[in-house]
């Protein structure tokens, strides 16, 4: 099964859909998709273990609490990631996750597209034939 696929680029923003036995590999994939789109997440190891934790509304407002939790790593500590142990508690609509990568390497990493914020518009978050979809809008 795939992991992720580009849906299409435009001048200010990327659409993918990420994939998933299940939900939590659905969230996992999303954020490896994101990541993808900054840059090339084959190169990042595994050097540094966060743990993050978001709630939400919804299943929607847990993927933009999510892959905007992720952002601020980007931003404020130069980190990227490759790896995601994502847990969902569907009844308390939160996510905790053990993320793992290193300090961004321009060299190393090939720097890509600027990610600005994950969106709603267009978000959809779906399981049908017992595998989940969820499409994400991200902002560039």
């Amino acid at each position: 099964m795939k992991k992720f696929e580009f849906l299409g680029f435009a001048t200010a923003d990327v659409c993918f859909k990420a994939y998933g036995r299940t939900l939590e590999e659905a969230f996992a994939n999303a954020a490896l998709a994101m990541f993808e789109i900054m840059l090339e997440t084959r190169n990042v190891e595994q050097k540094i273990v966060k743990e993050i934790e978001v709630k939400g509304e919804d299943l929607k407002s847990l993927m933009f609490e999510w892959l905007n939790g992720l952002l601020f790593y980007v931003d404020a500590e130069s980190l990227a990631f490759s790896r995601f142990d994502v847990r969902i508690d569907e009844d308390q609509m939160k996510l905790s996750a053990k993320i793992s990568g290193e300090p961004i390497d321009q060299a190393k990493h090939k720097p890509k597209i600027d990610v600005k914020a994950c969106t709603y518009h267009g978000m959809e978050i779906k399981q049908s034939d017992g595998k989940w979809t969820a499409q994400v809008l991200i902002d560039v």
